[in-house]
């Protein structure tokens, strides 16, 4: 298979994920996914070496959870704690909408065709392969595309221009706005990688300035991306790994408690999130590599949610709901 066949959009990849675990009750293997579902079955070696394969499968595993998808992992009793036997699904009842919702029938005929345009584009076709093939393996599946809308995000607008300087190697500039800064300030660096850690997309690249290397998440860039015109050699060893290891590290130093209000959107969200503990007080320990973005996403929910600690984080969710407040009086 040429390397131009063998690229599929992430987008695309997660949509395909879901799909696939939806339609199934008893769920599927790792080995089933991998070998079956559009853009992982393009680069699955029968007898080959799927290492990397599978490290790219558990970081979809954690960005569909932060989506908000019930991913669901299924022990075989029979022989408990084999990773390879794990079953993955996704209950429809965890993620079909609640009874109460209802549309009217302007809202239900924009959301049949905006499914149509699903049905009919590109991902039709690999959709059906994929489970003409889950059938194949004695796996009973409905293809559910009407029932449900895909929510995966797209892509920030710098990703291509940066993949395409890291195929050259290329010296590229731009203005990066850090959180609590007024204005950007430009950066030059040489970028290593281009990792994806709790659903966003971040840059591993060496600072020329510096000569750190510094990951930049992408959403904070502010500008086209440059090339200077320089280039350097290709970088040494696998940097994807050492950019996810210390992204890993970072998230897993980082830890904030709070209080959901029960059977709220916050507490079904925030209670499936990787990593999330619940304390013996009832509260939740999340674990966050960035702190702005957490209390963003804190604020949304309003009043089903309290930070109890960092007092950091509770101050900056504080600030954002006051804002918002501010924003809409009068």
């Amino acid at each position: 298979m040429s390397a131009a066949s063998a690229k599929v959009p992430v987008e695309e990849r997660l949509f395909s994920l879901v799909l696939a675990l939806l339609a199934t009750e008893t769920g599927l293997t790792k080995n089933e996914i991998l070998s079956t579902v559009q853009g992982y079955r393009q680069r699955y070696a029968p007898s080959g070496d799927n290492a990397n394969l599978e490290r790219q499968f558990e970081r979809d595993k954690d960005d569909i959870r932060e989506l908000g998808v019930p991913l669901e992992t299924i022990d075989d009793p029979s022989q408990s704690g084999n990773n390879q036997n794990l079953r993955y699904r996704i209950p429809r009842g965890a993620y079909e909408l609640p009874a109460d919702i209802s549309f009217s029938a302007e809202e239900t005929t924009l959301l049949n065709r905006a499914a149509m345009v699903w049905r009919e584009g590109s991902l039709s076709a690999e959709s059906r392969r994929a489970m003409l093939k889950l059938k194949g393996l004695g796996i009973v599946s409905d293809e559910p595309v009407l029932g449900y809308a895909p929510r995966s995000r797209v892509r920030d607008a710098a990703f291509e221009p940066l993949r395409t300087a890291l195929e050259r190697n290329a010296v590229v500039r731009f203005a990066y706005l850090k959180p609590g800064e007024a204005e950007s300030r430009v950066r030059t660096v040489e970028p290593l990688a281009l990792v994806q850690h709790q659903g966003r997309w971040h840059l591993h690249a060496r600072e020329t300035a510096s000569g750190e290397n510094k990951t930049f998440l992408l959403r904070r860039i502010v500008s086209q991306i440059a090339q200077t015109g320089a280039t350097v050699a290709a970088p040494s060893g696998d940097q994807t790994a050492v950019a996810l290891a210390e992204l890993e590290a970072v998230w897993k130093a980082n830890t904030a408690e709070i209080e959901v209000e029960p059977q709220s959107d916050a507490a079904a969200r925030l209670g499936k999130r990787r990593g999330t503990e619940v304390l013996d007080s009832g509260s939740l320990l999340l674990h966050y590599s960035d702190a702005n973005i957490l209390a963003d996403e804190l604020a949304g929910y309003g009043p089903e949610v309290l930070v109890l600690s960092p007092p950091s984080l509770r101050t900056a969710v504080r600030d954002r709901l006051l804002a918002t407040a501010e924003a809409h009086r009068g």
